[in-house]
């Protein structure tokens, strides 16, 4: 089978093929309004072939239809990365988040279990210091399944089990 690329029927299905896989790309690269043009411009040329324009008129349209639509889309995708990021994705968000311990932390080497937003996770110390039952702590990492916490050494909010020392 020998395709020839002046014939105008081979051109249809070029222009279609490309719309497809413009299309294709920009729904694999979610967001970006990059390929989005192309594909539109493409598609256009398609159009213009199956009604049977010459291939002069079809890259014009294409190249024509890209840039445009390219220059108008870009304004809007910067605009839409300028949205509120929402921090951390999964595991992440607990990121700088405060939680309270459930189980002691006795050690550099034991674990506890802390307990952040309705969800008990197995913790250990950022410091290796042992850190008691009731502290308010402060997720500092996440390391697969478990966080590594601090102490929030607040003079309002005791680091340990100890109730604060009275200066009477």
């Amino acid at each position: 089978m020998d395709v020839e690329l002046s014939d105008a029927e081979t051109w249809r299905w070029i222009w279609l093929i490309a719309a497809v896989v413009f299309a294709v790309g920009e729904i694999s690269i979610a967001g970006s309004f990059f390929l989005a043009p192309f594909a539109i411009g493409a598609a256009v040329a398609a159009i213009l072939a199956f009604a049977g324009a010459d291939l002069d008129a079809q890259w014009i349209s294409f190249l024509v239809v890209s840039a445009v639509l390219l220059a108008a889309m870009r304004p809007l995708a910067r605009r839409l990365d300028k949205t509120p990021h929402v921090p951390g994705v999964g595991a992440q968000r607990q990121l700088g988040q405060h939680a309270t311990v459930l189980e002691a932390i006795d050690g550099p080497h034991d674990h506890g279990l802390v307990l952040f937003g309705g969800e008990r996770w197995r913790a250990d110390s950022a410091t290796g210091a042992p850190i008691a039952v009731g502290t308010t702590v402060l997720i500092t990492q996440v390391r697969g399944t478990r966080v590594v916490v601090e102490p929030i050494t607040d003079d309002a909010e005791p680091t340990s089990a100890e109730p604060p020392a009275n200066p009477a």
